[in-house]
């Protein structure tokens, strides 16, 4: 019916309201009227004739309003909106002489019912849509929501043609899995080891031979984009400086190099250029290589005396070096006969040069070396040798069989000389380039073993550096590094590591030049246990719950829940249990239920409250009021995932005895008993 204009409705109302009092009145002086007629046979087919006091009278039916003779008019129950005559999430059907009531789409009748009249406490509930499996395709996660869900790519996906979240069939969003293929190129570097193109993955970086990476190590990361995260460190190439050039010996020359570097084998080119003032003599020209890792290099030559000589000392490639020049004249010598002096330098890595004094043709000497080696990392490990040389060269090269990475002593003796003439000579191998380790593998998840291919029993220093990384903890680096030394020929070794992190392990051996790179990622173990403060209530009402946030130190935290559970109950809960259901699932509620459920994300850095039995939604669990009288046990739950294991912590909150309700359950009620009392009083005024 439509409304006339403001105020000229409510004089005739008014007068049909006293019209239908003064009709009910004559009604009531018998069951007859003024004319005879019988008044039951009068009333409206809507209307039902009662009899009070002896006298007949017409009453429209229930749902109808008017006089119930003459008028029975249907009442629109919908008038007042769906939300006060259904509750929330429904709309309201009107009938003739009643209604009836349908929840909208995502909810359903909690009778089960298509349809439904809220007189029996039916009402609207959410549908967890995400109870379907599969809703959201390969690598999605789905979320409920009020009414409806929504879509969300897992870790390790990413969405592809279409926003996020996404809702299948609105959008055409796909979750697709992370693989960025090959970590980006470093200029002057190279990819050490093997690697993986999944979320986290770290790809290292070794600067080629001539080039240093002055800030440390380059790495890029696999970042959770689907993109290698590029390292701000660069190879840059290395210029070694030749400094402070002396003679010594006469024929000797020694330098220092910067920078210095330990580890670090150069060749040096020794250009050697002799004239004398006499024309007859020739010129005396030539080029010697020296490998050498010493920070003071020296080079002894063999050098015609009183000759002015040249020597110019520089890398050779691929290192790079400015030249260094000295000028000197050596000795003039009268000796007729061998003096038994001589000297010692190194020729190369292994070879030695042995220079004579003497002038004599065809002299010959017998000398003895004595070799010694020994490797400071390892206590047990010595090399000896022993073999004479005899020789009538001026200079001549004698070649050592040495093993790598040792610190030798020669000791050349002249033999046959009274004076026992003797010179000593310090050499240091470098390490092999052939890699000693091989057949690497992970054990109990946090031990390494490995197989070392050198000679049996033989004892070998090992050198570990570990670094760690939690994609979900940017702040969180780990890094240890250690010496172990072993005979074995299959070393274990078991290591101590964080949970939750995924590790790159190196491992050097000492005798050789090459590392060994591994992966492995330690499971996350349970979190911290939830920091709340213990209450006991009997019969009052709870205080509000203070959620703090945990800090993720076992693994990342995924959720937090507040679990309602008979107190009988408390003894024989366990924490990781996942038979917790929602209050309006079909399962008896003796066994407890999930009142409320917030994802990590979602929780602030401070505390957050939360009110048991305030009868809203927390994800997808309804926050029931607790029923009167009856003991309860509140558990709060933190869950941690990863990488498919769940864990989870607990602590109890409150122990409730003899349940009541709480000040805004007590509030709520109040203001929905004011507003039914008006309701109720509106629709007898619009009945009479």
């Amino acid at each position: 019916m439509g409304r006339g204009p403001r105020g000229a409705g409510h004089l005739p109302r008014r007068l049909l309201s006293l019209l239908l009092l003064l009709g009910l009145a004559r009604g009531a002086t018998g069951a007859r009227g003024a004319d005879g007629l019988d008044i039951c046979a009068t009333c409206h087919e809507h209307a039902t004739c009662k009899e009070r006091e002896g006298k007949k009278m017409c009453i429209c039916k229930y749902g109808f309003v008017g006089n119930g003779r003459t008028q029975c008019i249907d009442k629109n129950e919908c008038q007042f909106g769906a939300t006060v005559v259904c509750g929330n999430h429904t709309s309201c059907h009107n009938t003739l002489g009643g209604f009836y009531c349908i929840c909208l789409e995502g909810y359903r009748a909690t009778n089960n019912n298509k349809t439904f009249i809220p007189n029996d406490g039916t009402f609207c509930t959410d549908i967890d849509e995400c109870e379907v499996s599969g809703l959201c395709g390969q690598g999605g996660r789905c979320v409920n929501t009020h009414g409806s869900f929504e879509c969300y790519c897992m870790d390790g996906y990413l969405p592809e043609s279409g926003p996020e979240p996404f809702h299948p069939t609105r959008d055409a969003t796909s979750c697709t899995e992370i693989s960025c293929g090959r970590p980006p190129e470093v200029q002057h570097a190279s990819l050490v080891g093997n690697h993986s193109s999944s979320l986290g993955s770290v790809a290292h970086y070794a600067c080629q031979e001539g080039f240093e990476s002055r800030g440390g190590k380059i790495t890029s990361v696999c970042t959770e984009k689907g993109t290698w995260r590029e390292s701000t460190l660069t190879c840059t190439e290395i210029i070694i400086e030749i400094n402070d050039v002396s003679v010594f010996n006469d024929t000797c020359v020694r330098w220092q190099i910067h920078p210095g570097r330990m580890n670090s084998r150069i060749v040096y080119v020794v250009h050697v250029k002799g004239h004398r003032a006499d024309p007859i003599e020739s010129v005396h020209e030539e080029r010697v290589n020296l490998t050498t890792g010493s920070r003071t290099p020296q080079v002894c030559l063999d050098l015609y005396q009183g000759t002015n000589y040249t020597v110019t000392i520089s890398t050779a490639p691929p290192e790079r070096s400015m030249p260094a020049i000295i000028r000197f004249q050596t000795a003039e010598d009268d000796l007729l006969e061998d003096d038994g002096i001589f000297n010692v330098s190194l020729f190369n890595e292994t070879c030695l040069k042995l220079n004579r004094h003497s002038r004599k043709v065809g002299s010959e000497q017998m000398y003895q070396f004595k070799i010694l080696g020994r490797r400071w990392y390892l206590s047990g490990f010595y090399h000896a040798a022993s073999f004479n040389f005899t020789t009538g060269e001026r200079a001549a090269v004698v070649c050592l069989d040495l093993y790598p990475a040792t610190d030798y002593t020669a000791t050349i003796t002249l033999l046959g000389s009274p004076e026992q003439h003797s010179v000593q000579v310090m050499v240091t191998t470098a390490p092999a380039v052939k890699q000693t380790i091989s057949n690497t593998s992970i054990f109990n998840e946090t031990c390494l073993r490995w197989r070392n291919m050198k000679i049996a029993d033989r004892e070998e220093m090992y050198l570990l550096r570990i670094q760690g990384q939690r994609w979900y903890q940017e702040e969180f680096a780990q890094e240890i590094t250690f010496n172990i030394t072993s005979s074995s020929q299959a070393p274990e070794m078991c290591l101590d590591l964080r949970p939750g992190t995924n590790y790159s392990v190196s491992i050097y051996a000492w005798s050789s030049v090459l590392p060994v790179l591994i992966s492995l990622t330690t499971q996350i173990t349970e979190p911290p246990l939830p920091e709340v403060d213990f209450f006991t209530v009997h019969g009052g009402p709870l205080p509000r719950l203070k959620l703090r946030r945990a800090k993720e130190n076992n693994g990342p935290i995924s959720s937090y829940q507040v679990l309602v559970v008979p107190l009988a109950l408390q003894s024989t809960f366990s924490c990781d249990s996942e038979g917790a259901t929602s209050f309006f699932s079909n399962a008896s509620h003796t066994d407890g239920y999930v009142a409320a459920e917030l994802l990590a994300r979602h929780v602030p850095d401070d505390a957050m409250e939360i009110s048991i039995g305030d009868r809203l939604y927390y994800g997808k669990y309804y926050n029931a009021p607790l029923k009167a009288g009856n003991d309860y046990c509140i558990i709060l739950r933190i869950t941690s995932e990863w990488n498919k294991v769940r864990r989870c912590s607990c602590a109890v909150w409150a122990q409730v005895k003899d349940s009541s309700l709480t000040l805004q359950q007590m509030v709520g009620v109040g203001l929905g008993s004011v507003a039914v009392v008006m309701v109720l009083a509106f629709l007898s005024f619009l009945a009479v």
